[in-house]
């Protein structure tokens, strides 16, 4: 028999309506026949065009065409894959949080960076450090939409360290900066950056383990951002507004500590508890099981007992000889992860906590 050649019919039915599509957009940035859309308002999700196939099939996919599957980082058997890929073997049991070279607290030492990012800024200078010394040509990000009051993420390029800058700090609302690879490619960026959250995050690893073309090549540094999950953009009237009388255009910065923290122009400070926040879970979050970004060539994030660190997990060769080389150049601080004796139980946890929600393999992998 012919080998199987699963294409968007499969992808449709295994992933897109199954819940376990994460909306990470990867097969739209992959798909060669500019075939597939995204519905960035609420849903968060792929669709197929009508006039070539209809919602359910793909005109291309029937003749062939297998790349929106091979980009796909929730297409059957895809961690066991990228792991192998990556790393040259899958992660063990007791490798909740994926498999790392080094586990650290950094933080950037440059003023502004660490001003205006969350935490330690170090994602922040790190993409400062790549697009100055000639490692990426442009960088994947998110932005607020137009004056930020309304706090609507949406993808963007970053080329400069004024761009970094305006990229920089938390959301909480969902942003595919995969969708941002057009605009970058576009300007003729060859070596590509990508900062997201874990079901961004292993695309990249994806679309190499399945040799889904040139795009695929392009990604060249990836940057994981730790998430549990990520919230629809009705929690600003219906939650913080409703509740709390915090309108979004008031609110200047957010974080997650425990609780959702929550700053306001007026220079006031309000918390609102986690669980309050739950009903607006976004739904491409309930099945996703990466709570540490675990395919990134660097994975980082703000839990633990320093609010001014960065938890940065060295996953890669490429993310190791980076840091090294920030490091020595005096661009970031570095200390060792136990000075923080509580962070690595409390990434565990919460990693498990997420890969409890993987409900198994959606379809048996290809033979």
């Amino acid at each position: 028999m012919p080998p199987e050649k699963p294409q968007w019919a499969e992808l449709y039915r295994e992933v897109v309506t199954s819940g376990a599509c994460t909306g990470c957009a990867a097969c739209v940035v992959a798909c060669p026949h500019d075939v597939l859309g995204y519905d960035s308002d609420g849903r968060y999700k792929p669709f197929h065009v009508e006039e070539d196939g209809g919602a359910e099939d793909c005109t291309h996919g029937v003749r062939g065409c297998t790349l929106c599957t091979r980009a796909c980082p929730r297409f059957r058997s895809w961690e066991a894959e990228i792991d192998s890929h990556l790393f040259g073997r899958e992660r063990a049991p007791e490798e909740a949080y994926g498999i790392a070279r080094r586990v650290v607290l950094a933080r950037a030492t440059d003023p502004d960076l660490l001003a205006a990012g969350q935490d330690g800024g170090l994602v922040s200078a790190l993409l400062a450090y790549a697009l100055e010394h000639d490692v990426v040509d442009a960088a994947l990000v998110s932005y607020l939409e137009g004056d930020g009051t309304s706090w609507k993420a949406v993808p963007g390029v970053a080329r400069t360290r004024a761009e970094v800058v305006a990229a920089a700090g938390s959301r909480y609302t969902y942003s595919a900066n995969t969708l941002a690879f057009a605009e970058a490619t576009a300007a003729g960026s060859e070596r590509v950056a990508l900062v997201g959250m874990g079901c961004q995050a292993s695309a990249p690893g994806a679309m190499a383990a399945r040799k889904a073309g040139k795009v695929a090549r392009r990604f060249q540094l990836t940057i994981g951002l730790l998430c549990s999950k990520s919230f629809d953009d009705a929690i600003f009237p219906e939650l913080f507004e409703a509740r709390y009388g915090l309108r979004r255009e008031d609110i200047v910065k957010m974080n997650i500590k425990g609780v959702f923290q929550v700053w306001t122009r007026d220079g006031s400070y309000h918390e609102v508890p986690l669980k309050e926040a739950h009903a607006w879970t976004r739904e491409g979050c309930a099945q996703c099981p990466d709570f540490a970004a675990e395919h990134a060539d660097i994975s980082t994030g703000g839990i633990g007992a320093f609010g001014d660190w960065t938890l940065t997990i060295v996953r890669t060769s490429r993310g190791e000889e980076l840091l090294d080389a920030m490091e020595r150049d005096g661009v970031v601080e570095v200390r060792p992860v136990e000075d923080d004796p509580g962070v690595v139980p409390l990434l565990e946890k919460l990693s498990r906590v997420s890969r409890r929600r993987d409900p198994g393999a959606v379809a048996a992998a290809p033979a």
